[in-house]
């Protein structure tokens, strides 16, 4: 292993301990919040006319040691820039979970983030708009948001100190389904408004942590299918929206992670959309695990088998062109 390399892994393992909560330096604070933020859209979201909801981000953590956010009834997304002491030129755009109900910020947002960016990945966690709260795109309102960041981060790759060559995407749960929406849909869900919607929006990498993949019984997430189609989709909706009956021809170096005792979103989302994946001859890397539930993270599996996952994408990542080697 190479010098890089163990400074690599050891940045992971500090950061991941803090993520935690149990870091070497006895942390008992949560870190402090990036403050670089940017707007998706400067003169408003497309299609909100019609929405009433107001915005909200809850906390759920009683201990100071960590916070435990969702954002709900965003109506102006916005990227969150976390960006490493030592950037090597790869970007993330991370985007949580939550059952298109909601999108957690730290579990799957930041401390995730913190991870990677570690590793010198400069990262961006999207707080994204969600399906049922009233935007003329319905379903599509979330990968609106998701192709417009990546096209943001990709026109703006200069000012990050980012090859626009080097811009995976990492996906968890609910957000892993949008994640893959974002790298097999090949058309664009919205007007241009601006120069940047002239890049490229797939991904040059994929993360997706236990997603949602199908949207069909008996495997689907019930609440992530309602929350996207409404409580009574028709078999056509269902198998639009399903990962795994995409066509998947051409999308980028693919990587899955899930754990077998996941009884939220269970593997076979996974192993379903590893078949189709391979179907279509996507450079592919799973990865399951015996323990862990769903939407682990990374504070939540700290001592498990499972904490290994971001050493295991960032070493696809390097076989992949991702990372420097």
């Amino acid at each position: 292993m190479t010098d890089l390399s163990r400074r690599t892994l050891l940045g992971v393992a500090a950061v991941t301990a803090a993520a935690a909560g149990t870091s070497v330096s006895a942390q008992t604070v949560a870190p402090a919040d990036p403050t670089e933020v940017v707007r998706l859209w400067p003169d408003g979201a497309p299609g909100g006319e019609t929405v009433t909801v107001t915005a909200i981000v809850p906390e759920r953590s009683t201990d100071p040691a960590f916070h435990d956010r969702y954002a709900q009834y965003t109506t102006d997304p916005i990227l969150t820039v976390m960006r490493p002491d030592r950037p090597n030129g790869a970007a993330l755009l991370l985007i949580p979970g939550g059952g298109y109900k909601w999108a957690v910020l730290d579990k799957e947002g930041f401390d995730v983030a913190r991870v990677f960016a570690a590793a010198g990945v400069t990262c961006f966690v999207l707080r994204y708009r969600l399906p049922a709260d009233g935007w003329a795109a319905g379903p599509n309102a979330p990968l609106q948001d998701a192709q417009r960041a990546m096209r943001l981060i990709r026109a703006h790759a200069a000012d990050y100190g980012v090859d626009p060559a080097r811009i995976a995407s990492l996906g968890a749960s609910a957000g892993g389904h949008l994640a893959g929406l974002l790298a097999a849909r090949p058309d664009a869900t919205y007007t241009a408004v601006d120069d940047a919607d002239e890049t490229v929006f797939r991904p040059d990498l994929n993360i997706l942590l236990y997603p949602v993949a199908t949207l069909a019984d008996p495997y689907a997430h019930a609440g992530s299918r309602e929350y996207l189609l409404g409580p009574s989709p028709t078999p056509e909706q269902i198998a639009d929206w399903s990962l795994d009956r995409m066509d998947w021809t051409g999308v980028a170096p693919t990587v899955l992670i899930h754990a077998l005792d996941d009884a939220s979103v269970p593997p076979e989302n996974s192993l379903q959309l590893l078949t189709a994946l391979r179907a279509a001859e996507v450079v592919t890397e799973a990865h399951l695990f015996q323990e862990g539930g769903h939407g682990f993270g990374i504070r939540l599996i700290a001592g498990k088998p499972a904490a290994v996952w971001p050493e295991l994408v960032l070493a696809f990542g390097r076989r992949n062109g991702w990372l420097s080697a």
